[in-house]
């Protein structure tokens, strides 16, 4: 089986059981998640250590153990992680943080995007802009901003597998093509 299937299939039984216990039940296996997530993605050393086949299981469980008690993680949630090392699946992990965070979002009715634009945006223009965003697409939307120079002014809009290119620079790319045709 490849690595996202099998993501997909421990990060269902895990959302499962988060449901089966409720709301608050399932937020808090979330954020235990998130936080191991955002352990591995901050520490390439920690991830590489998890991932090797050489380091035994019960050494990889001992680290999850620190890693457990740095972030107060939920029984459920330290039982789920050494299950995944005694079966050799912790190189799954940030693929199976990624399906439960996918999945807990749409359980929400959460959409996630990333808004780039030219220039830093104030925190009531961005409220702003959230807003408008949300009442379009009828659902809550997380929003992160970027800033990047190269598009000159305008804005670049991606949520899940779509891209809102409103940027300059693609309207003069656009123009310039238009030039070229001769149109």
């Amino acid at each position: 089986m490849t690595d996202a299937i099998v993501a997909r299939r421990y990060a269902h039984a895990l959302f499962s059981l988060g449901q089966a216990g409720g709301a608050k039940v399932l937020n808090r296996y979330g954020d235990n998640l998130f936080a191991i997530g955002s352990l591995l993605e901050s520490s390439a050393k920690l991830e590489q250590a998890l991932k090797s086949p050489v380091i035994s299981s019960e050494e990889k469980k001992k680290v999850l153990q620190a890693l457990f008690k740095k972030i107060n993680a939920d029984p459920t949630v330290r039982n789920f992680c050494f299950l995944l090392a005694d079966k050799e699946r912790l190189a799954c992990l940030g693929e199976i943080v990624a399906c439960f965070r996918k999945l807990l979002d749409d359980a929400k009715g959460i959409i996630r995007g990333n808004l780039t634009t030219a220039v830093e945006l104030t925190d009531a223009k961005r409220g702003q802009l959230k807003a408008a965003l949300e009442e379009k697409a009828g659902a809550g939307i997380e929003l992160t901003f970027d800033v990047d120079a190269s598009i000159l002014g305008g804005v670049v809009l991606k949520v899940g597998d779509r891209v809102l290119d409103a940027s300059l620079r693609a309207q003069l790319a656009i123009l310039r093509e238009t030039f070229k045709r001769g149109e």
